[in-house]
């Protein structure tokens, strides 16, 4: 069957009724959806793409507002997609940054254990890095003061393979490259309606009505309303955690040389506060993790009533709430005092005051919440007919994107061949 009059690998797209029709149609303007749409016109040459995104520009939510960490993998389960498709993203964001002349600096980074009772969580976590392939290194307390002598740790691991960039300057740049290519990316649209059809999906917009053969949903923090708009299952829910930072005032960034990290407790499902050197140069200290009121609720006091009532009345979060209520309860309070925030500090760099910070701006981490209390892990791909589905895209879906883009493109070639399809393995590529 034939798309349009002139054919598939035209790149018009093709006119029924009102609605302009479109081979590809990517919801989402952050870093996966713009990474997934440039694979999609690198694998299917020819095709009609269009990007549509309600923000006035690209990246203004998870990717605009990370810490901007080329992440290396080593705190990801082998074998995972987060693992593969990591230890693959810096490579291929690295070479991306390379060829575009964007500015990054593999950095490093060291995560130390400052209390003996963090020692065997950090041999695990040296362990796991081995797993992955990954060049660690050891350091007693000596070599961790050799690369940041500040820091105050009993051992520490190296990973040499960490990076720092923007990812606002990579999102950019996919964008020109998007719209070079014959792509259409659309700002200020917001997906109001989709429709199955006999072709693909009719979708309405703030903006009128397009039409498209394939739906690839990259919708982040509405990830899990937009598949569900689709009439597919996104098997979670989108639990929005905001993210402080303090940054260090330009005369005390000399106390960083580069990435900081605790090591993580493993009994919960956050990092912890660390520092990092970004790439203008100033040094961010953070985040802690804490309930948003809203999805978009950047600040403490943003609310969002119907954001907040579908969390509350949620099993699965109050399952969650329940088993990490003492160390919810600690992050609420590191939120609104910030000498308890800066203890955290000091635990890495006992030199760090309160005079040293100055708040800066948050972000939010979209993360999926299964409906047993358990967080998604890992990235969570849900497919549909004629569509696939971004349902879980946390860190270190920045580093990861142009994988995750190819991996996408990758499994879209059935839908041009067959009305539907189907990915295998509960959802996940192959």
């Amino acid at each position: 069957m034939c798309w349009k009059k002139c054919g598939g690998g035209s790149r018009h797209p093709g006119r029924s009724g009102s609605r302009v029709r479109y081979d590809y149609a990517v919801v989402g303007g952050g870093i996966v959806g713009l990474a997934t749409a440039r694979a999609l016109g690198r694998q299917h040459p020819g095709a009609t793409i269009i990007l549509l995104e309600k923000e006035m520009g690209p990246a203004q939510h998870q990717t605009g507002r990370n810490s901007g960490v080329i992440h290396s993998g080593i705190y990801y389960t082998p074998g995972s997609l987060k693992a593969q498709m990591c230890a693959a993203g810096v490579q291929s964001m690295t070479a991306f940054c390379e060829e575009q002349g964007i500015a990054y600096e593999q950095c490093g980074k060291v995560i130390v254990a400052t209390a003996p009772e963090e020692l065997p969580q950090l041999e695990r976590l040296y362990q796991r890095g081995l797993d992955n392939g990954l060049k660690v290194q050891l350091l007693s307390a000596e070599e961790v003061r050799a690369y940041e002598p500040h820091v105050q740790a009993l051992k520490g691991i190296r990973v040499s393979s960490t990076g720092i960039v923007s990812y606002r300057q990579v999102s950019a740049a996919l964008v020109d490259l998007l719209r070079d290519s014959g792509a259409e990316v659309r700002f200020g649209v917001k997906v109001e309606r989709l429709t199955a059809s006999a072709d693909g999906y009719d979708i309405g917009t703030s903006a009128g009505d397009f039409a498209a053969r394939v739906l690839v949903n990259c919708a982040g923090l509405h990830s899990d309303r937009v598949a569900r708009l689709a009439g597919a299952d996104p098997r979670s829910s989108i639990v929005p955690f905001r993210g402080e930072y303090y940054e260090l005032r330009p005369e005390r960034r000399s106390l960083v040389r580069g990435l900081i990290y605790p090591v993580p407790n493993p009994d919960f499902p956050f990092l912890g506060v660390h520092f990092t050197r970004m790439i203008d140069g100033s040094v961010h200290a953070g985040p802690n993790a804490v309930l948003a009121f809203g999805r978009e609720g950047y600040r403490k006091l943003d609310l969002n009533l119907q954001d907040l009532r579908e969390v509350l009345a949620n099993p699965g979060f109050r399952a969650l709430a329940r088993k990490h209520l003492r160390e919810g309860a600690k992050e609420m309070l590191r939120s609104w005092s910030k000498a308890t925030f800066v203890r955290s500090l000091q635990r890495l760099i006992p030199d760090v005051t309160a005079a040293d910070i100055v708040p800066c701006a948050a972000g939010i981490r979209a993360q999926a919440l299964s409906p047993d209390g358990k967080l998604v892990d890992d990235f969570l791909l849900i497919d549909g007919p004629n569509a696939l589905h971004v349902c879980n895209a946390p860190s270190p879906a920045a580093t990861s994107s142009l994988e995750i883009g190819r991996a996408i493109a990758a499994r879209v070639p059935g839908v041009a061949r067959r009305r539907s399809f189907s990915l295998t393995r509960q959802g996940v590529p192959a």
